[in-house]
């Protein structure tokens, strides 16, 4: 029915033309409506909340804030991590959903938590928490600066956060904007202690006057008989000159203003924060995009966008873009297209080398395209994205897709040489083929079942990759039961019997006749031996097992984005400037590499970004890799002994990498996470472990985010003196807030945005704890009570620079990078080595975290899909050929791909990861098709010509040779680029083809002889296990598929 179903394509050419033209044309239209991807877009759902309470030190700060919001985050469902990091003044808590939890559903949970918790926040909380739709462990996908050579730094932030920011966050895809070095402008009430005891004041009756001095409240309207008036006052204050003239008491009948206890300047909301752009003072823009929005698009809508926002900016405020992600995905994307069109032709040469004739290459090299655009037609109703993956699978989709048509070609071709007409031959090759074809194709899609079947992001990442691949080889396949044989019909050619010489005479033939006349002879050889033939292929079994157990195992290639980021860490004692002096240092080295091209620094402590007063947080952009002479890795590698020169600071640098799994912000690539509920345990247990793995050859740049030797400076209220004046501990607490906690007083408005006015101490007064004997306070009574009278203050003592938490419990993320040459697998086993060693108490529990907790799940789960793969190959050959037995025989060609494939990566110094595994899976369904060829014209021979096993087999592998060597040929050629081209993207490519090229080489040779010999063994047990099964009328069904059995 199947072969009637499809001879009707052959006798109706015109209509399966236009068919034809319609996958061209929906695919061709599909392509250029594809979105443009680096990867898919399998993002974890991930928001961070944040809260700012100004002046608290990070212990209260997790205590007050943190903790109250974790307790009702942690109610909430599908959140798969909970990580939180309280710093001075401020603390972040990231929560991370599960992959089935929309990112929307996920943020009205995030919503309804934080309006749960605001009765256990604090009173004075100047603002509620917020969220943002952002992964903070994420590169901005673009790095913008904004500089003046006239304009102070809080009126360039005040620009960019009214205009450009607001318009930049409404942009569809950005889920967040964050400001580096942010000066937002201020007005900051600064105040000399001595001048205020001098006119009898204390900081607290400066507070109060000044929180009313400014506001804007509702007035009213007046309305009269004939007009009504809308009532407005000069309530608000918005200059540095109306504050210094505002009054805050009268003494002895004479004002006191501003001026006369200190003086209200124009400064940044947070004078800690500090950025620089290529060595000059700056403010940068990061852009983020929101988890699974795709990256090239938002990028453009940035872009299209940025125009008209510079014009609304003074001309003297000029804005750059720095980095823009997208452009090397672009190039990588350009890459891998040039490879795909280099698939193509080195394909077609094969086929015309193969079959020798123009007229006849034309038939299966038509096949690509129809194919590869076909497939871009079901990939956009997929909803899939044109990226590195599935042009991947459609590259590598060249070498299968012309497989089913030289399958078809070479048997109709034969069929003419043999003298048949070639409408005749067409139908007689169809018929002959097709079940070989719908065999070839369907257990190359079973092959690909076990990628659907992986969990978690990597499951999602590799679902595009076998979904396209699968969908490109069944257009193929009804390509080549369609179009191909109504094609051979018209081009190929009747053979005249009397040119006394083959129709495809050259040197390619001569040589292809030496070879199988040479194949013939060692054929002969393989079996007269065929113990030995097998005692061939048990040890290609063992050297695959061998092999795999030995070779280092890693996760996903290490990718060269064109972007380095970094976290610099110095003492944890360090002043904010001194921390700038450090970072200069450091940035004159990064940008004097030759292949830098621009380099962003900022420091000052911020749980939003992740860092603490004694971190900088770098961005570091590299020229295109046609402009440099190093990759980002080989980059970090050459500036790292460099850092040395500057004492005091560490520098930790990373590759941006387009996968991200998890949510924390570290200092360096994979991270290793202790928690406890035991504080004093962590603290004990977690340098320890951080000693160990320091030493351990396999690492590099270990480090830690555990900060609990900050300086403090530790006041002691004497309760029982203070009590005597009437002085509470709230009131002492409150005194200090004023003067040192950058507090909050007041706040004026504009149509565009809201700033702070803030009070503190006089900034030379703030660098030395002696101001504290200068501080006083208000008793009841009036009577101003010095400070020293009622606390004493030390400076000895440490307090933490952050608090971390994972899942509510206190933690510490101890992170590293992996020495040259050494794989992720190597790195965890000898991590996991060292804890042994140390035997820490069961109350330290530890876990590796994102990508390394990812790769040890896949680890586990790698032999299970192979075994699957294998399993499910198994089934569909059995259910194919009716037959337990002869599966067995097809699947006996695996084995040698296996070790062709691991022997070439461990030549080649990579190591087994995700790519390398896909690539596996493919040599499966590959290497499948040579036995398949075999053993399907050796059944029919047997059945149907009473051929003996041994004559049938001998006779299918000489007659199968010729599409044997195409089909493998084909898909070497496909692979080779893979392996051979440079550029963009080549670290994800390369894995796959070097996997490919070996498995296809080794496989190639050893099946051609092992396959024959298991196929007799396997024979002679059927036939005896069906002698004894007749006895009881227990026959073997017969295959299915004998009248659809190959008949050459």
């Amino acid at each position: 029915m199947s072969r009637n179903l499809f001879a009707v394509f052959i006798r109706y050419p015109v209509a399966t033309c236009l068919m034809t033209a319609g996958i061209l044309f929906a695919g061709v239209a599909a392509y250029f409506h594809l979105p443009v991807a680096p990867l898919p877009q399998v993002e974890f759902p991930t928001i961070q909340v944040s809260a700012v309470l100004p002046g608290a030190d990070p212990v209260s700060v997790a205590s007050t804030l943190a903790q109250p919001l974790e307790t009702q985050f942690s109610k909430i469902p599908y959140v798969t991590q909970m990580t939180s990091q309280s710093t001075l003044s401020s603390t972040s808590i990231v929560l991370q959903f599960s992959l089935e939890r929309s990112i929307d559903a996920a943020a009205n949970d995030v919503q309804s938590a934080i309006d749960a918790a605001a009765a256990q926040l604090p009173a004075d909380l100047p603002s509620p928490p917020t969220f943002q739709k952002v992964n903070p462990a994420d590169s901005p996908i673009m790095l913008l600066s904004a500089i003046s050579s006239t304009l102070p730094l809080t009126t360039i932030d005040d620009y960019v956060e009214t205009r450009l920011t607001k318009s930049l966050s409404q942009i569809d895809g950005v889920g967040s904007v964050s400001i580096g070095g942010q000066q937002k402008p201020s007005i900051r009430i600064q105040l000399d202690p001595v001048k205020l005891a001098s006119r009898g004041l204390s900081s607290e009756d400066v507070r109060r006057a000044l929180s009313g001095l400014s506001g804007v409240n509702p007035k009213g309207v007046f309305n009269g008989t004939t007009r009504s008036y809308t009532i407005y006052t000069n309530g608000q204050l918005t200059e540095p000159a109306q504050w210094n003239d505002a009054i805050v008491a009268y003494r002895d009948g004479t004002p006191v203003r501003i001026r006369d206890i200190g003086q209200a300047v124009l400064g940044p909301e947070d004078n800690t924060l500090a950025a620089w752009i290529d060595g000059r003072r700056a403010i940068s823009v990061g852009i983020y995009k929101k988890p699974g929005a795709n990256t090239v698009s938002t990028v453009d809508k940035i872009l299209a966008r940025l125009p008209e926002l510079e014009a609304s900016l003074p001309p003297s405020l000029k804005i750059a873009v720095l980095a823009d992600r997208t452009q090397t995905i672009r190039a990588s994307l350009l890459d891998i297209e040039l490879t795909l069109l280099l698939n193509v032709v080195l394909v077609v040469v094969v086929i015309y080398a193969f079959l020798g004739s123009v007229r006849t290459t034309i038939i299966p090299a038509v096949t690509v395209p129809v194919s590869l655009f076909g497939a871009c037609a079901l990939m956009w109703v997929c909803g899939y994205s044109l990226d590195n993956i599935s042009l991947m699978a459609m590259t590598i989709a060249v070498g299968f897709v012309v497989d089913d048509a030289i399958v078809m070609v070479e048997n109709i071709a034969r069929h003419v040489e043999a003298g048949e007409r070639p409408l005749q031959a067409a139908l007689k090759g169809l018929s002959e083929t097709s079940f070989t074809i719908a065999s070839i194709s369907l257990s190359l899609v079973a092959v690909l079942l076990p990628l659907l079947l992986m969990s978690g992001i990597i499951g999602r990442m590799f679902r595009e990759f076998a979904v396209t691949l699968s969908m490109t080889i069944i257009v193929s396949a009804f390509v080549s039961l369609t179009l191909t044989p109504m094609m051979a019909s018209y081009l190929l050619r009747a053979h005249r019997h009397d040119a006394g010489r083959p129709p495809r005479p050259g040197l390619f033939e001569r040589a292809f006749a030496r070879t199988a006349a040479a194949y013939e002879r060692a054929l002969d050889v393989a079996l007269r031996h065929r113990f030995v033939t097998l005692c061939a292929f048990f040890a290609s079994v063992a050297a695959s097992v061998f092999l795999y157990v030995g070779i280092p195992k890693g996760f996903f290639p290490q990718q060269d984005t064109g972007v380095i980021t970094g976290i610099s860490e110095a003492a944890q004692t360090i002043s904010v400037e001194d921390m700038a002096r450090h970072s200069m240092a450091l940035a004159a080295i990064i940008r004097a590499d030759p292949a830098v091209e621009h380099c962003q620094m900022a420091v000052g402590g911020s749980a939003y970004a992740g860092t603490t007063v004694n971190n900088g947080r770098w961005y570091i952009t590299l020229k295109p890799r046609d402009q440099r002479d190093a990759t980002a890795d080989e980059v970090i590698r050459r500036l790292r002994p460099q850092f040395a020169k500057v004492p005091g600071v560490r520098m930790y640098l990373q590759a941006a990498q387009d996968v991200i799994i998890g949510a924390r912000l570290a200092r360096t690539q994979y991270q290793l996470t202790l928690q406890s509920a035991d504080v004093g345990a962590l603290t004990t247990w977690a340098p320890r472990l951080l000693a160990r793995l320091s030493g351990l050859p396999q690492l590099r740049d270990v480090a830690s985010d555990q900060q609990v030797n900050g300086s403090a400076l530790s006041v002691a209220i004497d309760r029982d003196q203070a009590a005597r004046y009437g002085l509470t501990p709230e009131a002492i607490d409150g005194t200090l807030y004023d003067a040192f906690g950058s507090r909050q007083v007041a706040q004026y408005f504009t149509q565009l945005s809201t700033y702070k006015v803030i009070m503190e101490t006089l900034p030379s007064l703030q660098r030395d704890p002696g101001t504290l004997d200068r501080i006083y306070m208000k008793a009841p009574s009036g009577a101003l009570v010095p400070l020293s009278s009622v606390a004493r203050w030390t400076t000895d003592t440490v307090q933490p620079l952050s608090v971390n938490h994972q899942s509510h419990f206190p933690s510490v993320t101890i992170s590293f990078n992996l020495a040259p040459g050494v794989s992720l697998g190597e790195a965890t086993a000898a991590i996991e080595a060292a804890r042994a060693s140390l035997r820490m108490p069961p109350a330290v529990v530890g876990s590796f975290q994102g990508t390394a907790q990812a790769f040890q799940s896949t680890l586990a789960t790698m032999p299970m899909l192979i075994l699957s793969a294998l399993i499910v190959a198994y089934l569909v050959l059995g259910a194919l050929y009716g037959s337990f037995i002869h599966p067995w025989t097809i699947l006996s060609t695996l084995p040698s791909a296996g070790v062709g494939a691991i022997a070439t990566l461990w030549l080649f110094k990579y190591d087994f990861n995700l790519i390398a595994l896909i690539g596996v899976i493919l040599l499966i369904g590959i290497v499948k098709k040579n036995g398949i060829m075999m053993v399907d014209f050796a059944i029919a021979a047997t059945r149907e010509r009473n051929m003996t096993s041994l004559d049938a087999i001998r006779s299918a592998c000489l007659l199968r040779l010729r599409p044997i060597m195409m089909t493998t040929m084909t898909a070497l050629f496909g692979a080779l680029p893979l392996m051979l081209t440079p550029g963009m993207g080549s670290e994800l490519r390369q894995p796959l083809g070097y996997a490919m090229v070996g498995g296809l080489l080794v496989s190639q040779v050893l099946t051609l002889f092992t396959t024959p010999v298991i196929y007799l063994y396997l024979d002679t047990l059927s036939n005896r296990l069906k002698a004894r099964l007749r006895p009881l009328g227990a026959d073997m069904p017969s295959n299915a598929h004998v009248e659809g059995a190959t008949q050459d």
